[in-house]
């Protein structure tokens, strides 16, 4: 890897690798700066590796003061190099700039940051509005949009309350979602704008610095990009479980609005979101043993969050969020 980066991109360093759920990804510091480096899995789609790319380059163009981490081009101007290509798949290296600071997961956001969070993650919305790619129609089982084709998922969950927690889940979604899902409003969104994909600096006036990770980016449901970073929020105070969402969404429609046919519709993605990442920990931990006791404790703080956020009538939850000082659309 060394001679590729030295070759094609023209930097050198100490690379120190990263954990990360896909990629094989390395910290390259140079006495100049540093840089990220990712090679994807042969089992990830070239087309899929060049939409993510591209979705980062068009915000780079449309949007440039937005803090979207930036795509490094080989020295022939490429935005990628093919390290890799057999039957068993294509592995592509990309370099990136690294972007310095602690990202929201590991900081305690108050209302106001965590408002200038949603503001950004709109801004970032209103700017793809216009993107398009061949592979942004590409299945990605994330997608909130396809969470229904997922309750055989419900049988890998060992707990009966959880299961039951799960099914009510799948019945909210089925019934108030499901109906719509073919008139929502779409676009290309970041798909994973999650604690663990945003640099912060929670001492600075400007709470968000960074934006990285466009790993999930697909065609979808708009709504259901909000969704994301909300479910993350579920139940943090146990007291008002829907606060830290209230706050998020409040600054993301001061940048991007959310139609009032469509805002009802919202917390039942988040939930949606939270519960699907409970069963696919949970069917991996059925998967990979040795990792089973780690895996679960991560879940079971989202099996309790669901049952926080349940525990509020969805009807006071949606009426929290329809307050506002301006009309909507």
């Amino acid at each position: 890897m060394r001679t590729l980066l030295d070759q094609h991109y023209h930097v050198g360093g100490r690379l120190e690798r990263l954990a990360t759920e896909k990629d094989d990804t390395f910290r390259l510091s140079t006495g100049s700066g540093d840089h990220l480096v990712k090679v994807s899995p042969p089992d990830e789609e070239e087309t899929v590796v060049a939409l993510q790319t591209a979705a980062m380059r068009f915000l780079e163009g449309a949007a440039p003061e937005l803090p979207v981490q930036r795509v490094k081009p080989t020295v022939d101007g490429n935005d990628s190099l093919v390290v890799e290509k057999n039957h068993g798949g294509t592995r592509i290296l990309r370099v990136f700039d690294f972007v310095e600071g602690p990202v929201w997961a590991g900081a305690n956001p108050d209302a106001n940051q965590l408002a200038q969070a949603g503001e950004m993650l709109g801004r970032i919305d209103v700017a793809l509005a216009g993107f398009t790619h061949p592979a942004d129609r590409r299945v990605l089982v994330w997608d909130v949009q396809h969470f229904h084709h997922l309750a055989r998922l419900v049988a890998h969950t060992p707990d009966s309350a959880h299961r039951r927690l799960a099914q009510e889940v799948f019945r909210l979604f089925d019934r108030a979602v499901v109906p719509r899902l073919t008139d929502l409003e779409t676009q290309v969104i970041h798909g994973d704008y999650s604690p663990h994909n945003v640099v912060v600096n929670p001492r600075g006036d400007r709470f968000v610095t960074g934006v990285i990770d466009f790993g999930d980016t697909v065609r979808s449901a708009v709504i259901f990009d909000p969704a994301v970073p909300m479910a993350n929020l579920l139940g943090r105070t146990p007291e008002n479980p829907w606060r830290d969402a209230h706050a998020f969404l409040a600054g993301y429609e001061r940048t991007r609005r959310i139609k009032d046919s469509e805002l009802a519709l919202l917390p039942v993605a988040a939930l949606a979101r939270l519960t699907l990442r409970a069963l696919i920990t949970n069917w991996r931990a059925q998967r990979v043993p040795q990792r089973r006791d780690y895996l679960l404790a991560h879940a079971k703080d989202d099996w309790v969050n669901v049952e926080r956020a349940m525990a509020v009538p969805l009807d006071d939850v949606v009426a929290q969020l329809r307050q506002s000082p301006r009309d909507r659309v």
